[in-house]
């Protein structure tokens, strides 16, 4: 058979590789669709991030630009807000302000300016206050309590003060706590001097013939801060807001000033050749010696960034872009942005989508190739193998046939040439007639067998009792075989809804082959019934025969087949338990080996409830 299906399975072959090379570039074009597809969304998303990268340097660089005023003048005035303001010049940072005072518990400018007080109230003495304490009472004794209009004596020496103090400068431990005794003592209220206001808010700079007379109290202890203890600058700093109170003059940003002190130091790489982002909220540039910068909040330059983007068409309703990962010292030149995309999304997925339904389809084809393939290939082995049954079949037959008649016409001839009164000849009349009945049985089968599996038999189903057939049965096996039968029953009065003749047929079969593959004498058959009321019955037929391997149990009860047995051949057409399983299928029940050995085999038929009367 191989070699009639070489020059088949050679094409096939073939055409099964053309088409595969075939679907094989199919999906390689697939593919690099789907990859040029995915890149046009990966480069428009790319340019995208690269606009708002460009937009957001841009944005930090102007917005340092415009706080460089901001920067000078802060420095400048330790009084303006510094927060969100960086200056470092020669490794010296100016913004946002770190010096603090010292820690410690002791207070030398407050025992001075109690000193002072003190020395105030009692009569002059020699000393190296004496000048100054002198001048303030001078100053003290001609200034009005409530007078709204300062007298010009008391002008006049309170200019004198002013120029001694100006003239006779005083470090900042000693100078601060004599100014603020000053202050104090000649504070009038909504009266006092202007000069006395500006002792503690606005400073004298340029006045009294150009003699400068410092930033006034409340900038002078911020800007020399670390020369007092924490208790000191605590101390000044309470009586510099009472007088400030008592005076009218603004203090709420010396107040918000005094909380800020120390809280701005920054961490700075050795070098900085570029502008960086520090922990993504300081912006610095530094040009030679002097590195400016600002505090920034990226989310909010990114909702600017998105909204003018989306104004450029370039971004949609749902877009926006997000700021990446960022280091704590990211160089802005490496900034990138991450552009979020719905839409991208979206067709990526469709595009994924529809490259899955491509490769889909070319599976689906392949597949199809292969089951064409496969069932040319089965086709071509059906045709083949039903050829040989064929063959086989009518070899079978014509050998069967052949037997029977032979031996019909040589008992004839016999009869025919000796003497009908010879004792030789007594037993010839049922010899013949045995073989008559063997052949018409064999015909019968094959006719049978050809009807049910053409599906031209209409079964005649009838309630029939199961212990009438086996009279029947005892029958045809009396005719068929010369070896004596015992048939055991125990049936009772079970009813089977069936056809009579078909059944019939079954069980003169399986009586057959328990005759034809037997060794023993006599041949022992039996059969019994085991009901399930709701399930139908099962009948066992059991027989003492030479049994059926395990391993052909189903194979039996395929057209054509015979078992290969050890011993004399046995004559059979391989149909008669085939068409056993067709008549009980044709029944609404099943046929099966239920045990077999040495000892002999046993069959199990399954029949359906049969409907009620």
């Amino acid at each position: 058979m191989l070699r009639r299906l070489l020059p088949t399975l050679l094409a096939l072959g073939c055409g099964f590789l053309a088409l595969t090379w075939g679907l094989v570039s199919l999906q390689r074009l697939f593919a690099q669709e789907t990859e040029d597809a995915r890149q046009q969304l990966r480069s428009r998303r790319e340019e995208v991030e690269r606009i708002a990268t460009e937009a957001l340097r841009l944005k930090l660089r102007q917005q340092l630009e415009w706080s460089l005023p901001a920067i000078n003048l802060a420095v400048e005035d330790p009084l303006v807000q510094a927060d969100g303001l960086y200056l470092l010049f020669r490794e010296y940072q100016f913004l946002p302000r770190l010096p603090r005072p010292r820690p410690g518990t002791q207070t030398p400018a407050k025992k001075l300016h109690e000193e002072l007080r003190q020395a105030l109230e009692a009569p002059p003495a020699p000393g190296p206050w004496q000048e100054r304490l002198g001048l303030l009472r001078a100053v003290e004794a001609v200034l009005p309590k409530d007078v709204l209009d300062t007298p010009e004596a008391a002008e006049r020496r309170l200019e004198a003060l002013l120029r001694y103090r100006a003239e006779h400068p005083l470090p900042p431990a000693q100078e601060i706590p004599y100014t603020l005794l000053v202050v104090e003592r000649l504070a009038r209220g909504d009266a006092s001097p202007w000069p006395v206001r500006g002792l503690i808010h606005g400073g004298l700079a340029e006045e009294f013939g150009g003699m400068a007379q410092g930033l006034g109290l409340q900038r002078e202890l911020l800007r020399d801060c670390q020369r007092f203890t924490q208790a000191d600058f605590d101390y000044l700093t309470e009586r510099i807001l009472a007088v400030s109170a008592e005076l009218s003059e603004p203090s709420e940003a010396f107040r918000s000033r005094v909380q800020e002190l120390g809280t701005g130091a920054i961490v700075l790489p050795s070098q900085m050749p570029e502008p960086t982002l520090i922990g993504a909220r300081w912006y610095l540039e530094q040009q030679g010696e002097v590195v400016r910068g600002i505090a920034v909040e990226p989310a909010e330059l990114l909702k600017g960034i998105t909204l003018e983007m989306r104004k450029r068409k370039l971004l949609g309703a749902e877009d926006s872009v997000r700021m990446g990962r960022v280091d704590a010292l990211q160089p802005v030149s490496s900034l990138k942005l991450d552009a979020v995309i719905p839409r991208g999304a979206a067709e990526e997925a469709q595009i994924s989508k529809r490259y899955g339904l491509k490769t889909l389809l070319v599976l689906i084809c392949g597949a199809l190739a292969v089951a064409i393939v496969a069932l040319a290939g089965l086709a071509q082995h059906r045709k083949y193998r039903f050829l040989e049954l064929k063959s086989d079949f009518v070899a079978t037959v014509s050998h069967e046939l052949r037997t029977p008649l032979a031996s019909i016409r040589l008992l004839a001839e016999t009869l025919e040439m000796r003497a009908g009164g010879s004792p030789e000849v007594r037993d010839y009349p049922t010899r013949i007639i045995q073989a008559a009945d063997g052949l018409h049985f064999l015909v019968e089968n094959i006719l049978s067998f050809n009807r049910i599996d053409k599906g031209r038999w209409v079964a005649q189903f009838t309630r029939v009792r199961l212990e009438e057939l086996m009279g029947a049965l005892r029958t045809d096996l009396a005719s068929a075989t010369r070896v004596p039968v015992e048939l055991t029953e125990d049936v009772g009065d079970v009813e089977l809804w069936a056809d009579p003749g078909l059944l019939r047929l079954l069980l003169s079969n399986l009586g057959r082959n328990a005759c034809n593959y037997n060794q023993s004498n006599p041949v022992k058959l039996s059969v019994r019934v085991h009901a399930t009321p709701g399930h139908g019955c099962t009948v066992l037929f059991g027989d003492n025969g030479i049994g059926i391997p395990e391993s052909e149990w189903e194979n039996v009860f395929q057209d054509f087949y015979r078992v290969t047995q050890p011993g004399p051949e046995v004559h059979g057409s391989g149909l008669g338990l085939a068409l056993c399983r067709r008549i009980m299928h044709l029944h609404g029940g099943n046929l099966r080996v239920a045990t077999s050995g040495p000892q002999g085999t046993t069959f199990a038929l399954t029949f359906p409830e049969p409907p009620p009367p």
